[in-house]
């Protein structure tokens, strides 16, 4: 998890207000930046020399995190600062412009030294604080909730075998499951208040009163799943990545994260697949600034993660403003710590879909028997139906506009199947003759067990196996029909 705490000294006018208070006009302002700069780093250089640690500057590319891991292993750090670090980088600050009766700020992008305080708390792990050394002075805090639980799990005396940011196997997963939902409750202002406190001493005076607003600027919600050894997942990942890739359409990626297709969505869904990725691969989908990502950790970690950078995508019930009166009701969610129950929702939502979807993807001695019972005559009663057939473009297609993302949610009339297999007609007598057609084709996916009727409803929902069966067929479909016979489409 990523937070960042921003002063109510962010925007130009507010920083003005603050030269005002402490006596300076606005020419001044470089002057005085320039100063309270040089107080971080004497801060920064005091708090690592009482406690005996590194505090180095850092020119180039460079892990921070691994350099931390490094010396905390060399000096056998266990808990406390860890290092110091100082880097040159771009942030968002402000500058003096002309006006036309006295200059003014604005905001505007600079570089300037940015300080890293690596941390071995006892609590939260390995963290790093960074916070700029010019103002409006943003705080940067940066969680795994991995090495939390860790120290949960050990505080309670739970075994584990846990390797870098994956626990490979856990003694009491329930029990673990319980500490990690509890992650949300923490009193999370509380904690970074006393954290920006230790790195920022201008709190004491020149900003005495200020607090930070906390917010959540990137939240990773994982879903693993243990295997045994690297041999059992090696098996089903590669089919498991081929359903993703090729079965997972832009409807289906925006279900798994809780919205729907409509015309008013502006943005780009994509799905990528990147096999150069140690030890194994990653899927990847996108909506917009959020995305969905599956991929193996060390080889027998099955890792189902949603990343949430822009929460107005999502909805939270509060209590807002609407048409000029209080309400609550539905609105965009917002990035404010008080919203992380609300993340874990939305993300833990995503994780068991996607989950879902994926379970379908069979066994292939079973698939083989699966695909030879449709391909076979079936009864009803005293009626009869026809096999299906897999390489058949009629009934792909039929099987492609039953299996689209949408019906996932509230299933399917008779009417959303024939929008997909006929052309508009505004003829009285065609219009029935294609719901009769669609209708009895309904009937033979139902004759085969592929779709069941919701009770009480004209909607149709795709049974268990169907959705292993026609996931399969159109796999099969995409990856060697489409390529060798390019008329079936």
């Amino acid at each position: 998890m990523l937070f960042k705490g921003y002063l109510p000294i962010g925007w130009s006018d507010a920083m003005e207000g603050l030269l005002s208070r402490q006596g300076l006009l606005i020419k001044d302002f470089g002057k005085f930046v320039e100063q309270q700069s040089e107080r971080l780093k004497n801060h920064a250089e005091k708090l690592a020399e009482s406690l005996g640690r590194p505090f180095e500057y850092i020119n180039g590319k460079l892990r921070k995190d691994d350099y931390a891991k490094e010396i905390a292993k060399r000096d056998g750090i266990t808990q406390g600062l860890v290092c110091v670090l100082r880097i040159l980088e771009p942030c968002q600050s402000f500058k003096v412009v002309p006006a036309e009766k006295q200059p003014k700020l604005v905001n505007a992008t600079r570089k300037c030294l940015c300080y890293y305080f690596y941390f071995l708390d006892r609590d939260f792990g390995l963290m790093h604080v960074r916070i700029q050394s010019w103002f409006p002075l943003v705080i940067q805090i940066c969680l795994n909730g991995h090495e939390w639980l860790a120290r949960k799990l050990d505080k309670h005396g739970i075994e584990y075998r846990k390797q870098d940011n994956a626990f490979l196997w856990i003694s009491d997963c329930a029990r673990a499951q319980k500490f990690a939902d509890r992650m949300e409750t923490t009193n999370w202002p509380r904690v970074f208040s006393a954290i920006a406190h230790r790195v920022n001493p201008l709190l004491k005076d020149v900003l005495a009163g200020m607090e930070y607003y906390w917010a959540m600027d990137q939240a990773e919600y994982a879903t693993d799943v243990m295997f045994r050894d690297a041999e059992a997942l090696k098996a089903p990942y590669e089919e498991l990545l081929k359903h993703a890739t090729l079965c997972f359409s832009a409807e289906d990626v925006l279900i798994f994260l809780g919205r729907k297709m409509h015309g008013r969505f502006e943005g780009e869904v994509l799905t990528d697949m990147k096999k150069k990725r140690f030890p194994g691969a990653r899927v990847k989908h996108r909506m917009k600034e959020n995305w969905m990502k599956m991929y193996d950790k060390f080889g027998c970690v099955l890792r189902i993660e949603t990343v949430i950078n822009n929460p107005r995508e999502f909805k939270v019930r509060r209590s807002g403003k609407r048409k000029g009166e209080i309400v609550t009701d539905w609105f965009p969610m917002g990035k404010g710590v008080a919203n992380m129950p609300r993340y874990r929702e939305v993300c833990m939502a995503a994780n068991r879909r996607y989950l879902e979807a994926l379970a379908v993807v069979p066994d292939p001695g079973k698939l083989k028997e699966q695909i030879q019972c449709i391909g076979r005559r079936t009864r009803t009663g005293t009626r009869s139906h026809r096999a299906l057939n897999p390489a058949s473009k009629h009934d792909v297609d039929l099987l492609a506009a039953v299996m689209r993302g949408e019906h996932s949610l509230q299933g399917f009339r008779n009417s959303n199947i024939r929008e997909h297999l006929n052309e508009p007609t505004t003829d009285d007598l065609e219009h029935r003759r294609q719901s009769h057609r669609t209708g009895r084709l309904l009937k033979l996916l139902h004759a085969h067990s592929l779709i069941a009727k919701v009770p009480r409803t004209r909607r149709w929902r795709v049974t268990k196996h169907g959705h292993a069966v026609m996931s399969a067929i159109l796999t099969i479909h995409h990856q060697h029909y489409s390529a060798s016979n390019p008329q079936v489409t």
